[in-house]
């Protein structure tokens, strides 16, 4: 491998673990303001519908589904766009810059009224994020950069665990597994601090413009970086 692939190869595990950090912020608007919902983790979204069914007090039905629904409909719907696109360059370009705009939006809706746990603001939120992340994570997967999926860190953390427990070597993907698990948790602790502290509009911002400054960065890579050759 050229010095110029590895250092390709390198920003876009940069790129990922950004999206990582945005995956952090997301479900911290999300869980936080809008009512015990994820929009990025779909596993824990599993488990909160669980909660829900059974009648848990603070969790409802209607919003992990429609959080659940958008997200597998982006999902569909990224497939549909690589079947026409077959460069993942431009897929992932034009998926980068679809969750920008869906977020911005979002950032948009949560700024608009005084309360992002009720009514209309909250259910188009947690469908306009859960969407896009349906998106991303379509792309993502299609990419398949092991250990670095950007919303579910459940198999990241095993295998962190399992290959220094069972090998003393240093496991070439023990970086990028640590980065993935640090960036969701400053995404997440800065989600909840400004949430907390200002509102939803600037994580939900600041999430966008990450994205933004990716799809960026993916539009002056070379189509050689993604896409495998011919």
């Amino acid at each position: 491998m050229s010095d110029s692939t590895r250092t390709h190869s390198s920003s876009l595990l940069w790129v990922l673990t950004a999206l990582t950090v945005v995956s952090g912020l997301n479900d911290a608007v999300s869980y936080l303001g809008l009512g015990r919902v994820f929009t990025a983790n779909m596993t824990g979204n599993i488990v909160v519908l669980g909660f829900a069914t059974a009648g848990a007090p603070g969790f409802s039905v209607l919003a992990t589904l429609t959080s659940l629904a958008l997200f597998l409909v982006g999902a569909a719907a990224a497939g549909q766009l690589a079947r026409r696109l077959p460069s993942h360059r431009t897929l992932f370009q034009l998926a980068l810059a679809l969750e920008t705009v869906f977020t911005a939006a979002a950032a948009t809706v949560a700024g608009l009224g005084p309360s992002i746990g009720s009514g209309w603001q909250r259910y188009t939120m947690i469908a306009l994020l859960g969407f896009a992340m349906g998106i991303r994570n379509s792309v993502v997967r299609r990419l398949a950069v092991p250990d670095v999926t950007t919303t579910v860190l459940t198999m990241t953390l095993t295998g962190l665990a399992t290959d220094s427990a069972f090998d003393h070597r240093t496991h070439p993907h023990a970086g990028r597994r640590l980065a993935a698990v640090l960036s969701m948790f400053v995404g997440a602790v800065v989600g909840a601090v400004l949430l907390r502290h200002v509102d939803a509009t600037l994580p939900l911002a600041i999430s966008s413009g990450i994205v933004a400054v990716a799809a960026v960065v993916m539009w002056r890579w070379p189509a050689a970086e993604l896409d495998p050759p011919p």
